[in-house]
């Protein structure tokens, strides 16, 4: 029994001291997996002098890292074309950014059969063999296999929000889309909204028949039924509680708050994308300042925004917007010892950030659109006294009464969540803090993994007898 993983990215990297496996929460959640029950992993060559075959580690594989080698013009028309202007702004409801090019979609079918070509060489289809593929770079993979391997198990896991099915039918190829995740047995998702998005999808563009089931729904298509599930993931509980337990996170937790000098701190911590409401959320904490004059030199709002896709315009745009109002808002309202927006254009390890956790008296995470938005489980579970201020508009919504819940485009109504949660009585916070605590410790990335691929395996072995 082994697992093949195919996403985006390999989960080894390269560093002065040699390989080193990488950080996230899909490759702590997989890589255990495949130490156990050897496998194979698939994703992007971006560099032509690694090796498209890695056994790791060196001395003693666990597993194989197969990589599909791509040129800069495919990069930039599968990667920075079609996964992040197409694919990414329609599921994220944002279609303002949309740029609908054919040479992308021709460039991500081509990528999309390379990959599966690369795992039907490396993998025998035998026994209980599992192919587990990750997310929207990867739609058309699963029928490429499935037509070579009809017998195969495929499961498909999708980490970013489905849209309605009036939203996803504005692309052009969103039938041929639609037909390539039906390849799978299984296909995952964050929450029933997206779940019944995408049963939607598949009736009204392609006709399919679909029936719902305690667990989420069956859609029948071309001969092949496809299950389809409600799997939140969550993040590693146990490493985040041992971090947030470690004395010298909280003396940097300490420390951060001395230097910042006010008596409250809200945090927002986020990559630089239009989908994270960085923009809308600085606004609404002008609103509060503006609202709150008593809290002028008492309150500090750090915002973290971690560069990503830099190299697209909408990204480099989003920078300039943040930047002119986090100068706008410090022109306003700063004085001689007190800064009211502290922001930071960089990236920091994930224990930098928990010291950050640990120091929040509120953290503010506002997306305009998020699949689930694994930030929010970070901070519940390093932090232990402050509160969630969340956008209701994430998947981790759902799942969190608890928190602070916001619409992202309410101004007014954004500012005043920031000056309820700085002035909520302690005994609430607790008690708020208490219960969404208990939900991540349910949502933990391992067990994520495991019932997923039980799942999987158990639906498989049913279809087969």
């Amino acid at each position: 029994m082994s697992l093949t993983v195919a996403a985006n990215r390999v989960p080894i990297r390269q560093t002065d001291d040699g390989w080193e496996t990488s950080v996230g929460g899909l490759t702590t959640a997989l890589l255990p997996v495949l130490q156990e029950q050897g496998g194979l992993w698939v994703g992007m060559g971006e560099d032509p002098d690694l090796p498209d075959r890695q056994p790791y580690p060196a001395d003693a594989p666990d597993f194989l890292v197969r990589r599909v080698p791509l040129s800069d013009e495919e990069l930039d028309h599968y990667y920075y074309g079609m996964a992040n202007r197409v694919l990414w702004p329609v599921s994220h409801y944002l279609i303002q950014h949309l740029e609908l090019k054919e040479a992308f979609m021709e460039t991500y079918r081509q990528v999309n059969r390379r990959f599966a070509e690369a795992i039907l060489e490396e993998t025998e289809g035998e026994g209980d063999d599992v192919i587990w593929i990750q997310d929207y770079h990867q739609m058309l993979s699963p029928r490429h296999i499935r037509t070579e391997r009809p017998d195969a198990t495929i499961g498909h896991f999708w980490h970013i929000p489905w849209p309605a099915m009036e939203v996803f039918r504005i692309l052009p190829w969103s039938r041929e889309l639609l037909r390539g995740m039906l390849g799978c047995d299984l296909i995952g998702f964050h929450v029933e909204e997206y779940v019944d998005n995408f049963i939607e999808s598949a009736e009204v563009l392609l006709g399919a028949n679909a029936e719902t089931t305690p667990d989420g729904g069956v859609i029948r298509y071309d001969g092949h039924e496809t299950r389809v599930e409600a799997d939140p993931i969550g993040i590693d509980v146990a490493r985040f509680q041992q971090m947030a337990a470690d004395e010298e996170i909280n003396e940097k937790a300490r420390s951060f708050r001395e230097r910042l000098g006010t008596e409250k701190v809200v945090l927002g911590i986020d990559r630089l994308d239009y989908t994270k409401g960085i923009h809308s959320r600085m606004v609404a904490f002008e609103k509060f300042l503006e609202d709150n004059p008593e809290y002028h030199g008492r309150v500090s709002f750090f915002q973290i925004a971690t560069p990503s896709r830099s190299k697209l315009e909408s990204y480099q745009q989003i920078r300039r917007e943040v930047d002119e109002v986090v100068g706008r808002i410090n022109g306003r309202f700063a004085r001689e010892s007190w800064v009211p927006v502290n922001y930071r254009y960089r990236t920091y390890s994930q224990y930098e950030l928990c010291a950050f956790y640990r120091a929040a008296d509120a953290a503010l995470i506002t997306p305009l659109r998020d699949g689930m938005n694994v930030v929010t489980q970070e901070f519940i579970t390093a932090n232990e006294d402050g509160v969630l201020i969340l956008s209701e508009l994430t998947g981790a919504a759902y799942l969190l009464p608890e928190a602070v819940q916001v619409n992202p485009y309410d101004r007014n109504g954004l500012a005043r969540a920031i000056q309820t949660a700085l002035e909520m009585p302690e005994d609430e916070k607790r008690e708020r803090l208490s219960g969404l605590k208990a939900t991540i410790e349910e949502l933990d990335v391992h067990k994520w993994a495991d019932g997923f691929l039980t799942s999987l395996r158990t639906g498989a072995r049913m279809s087969k007898t």
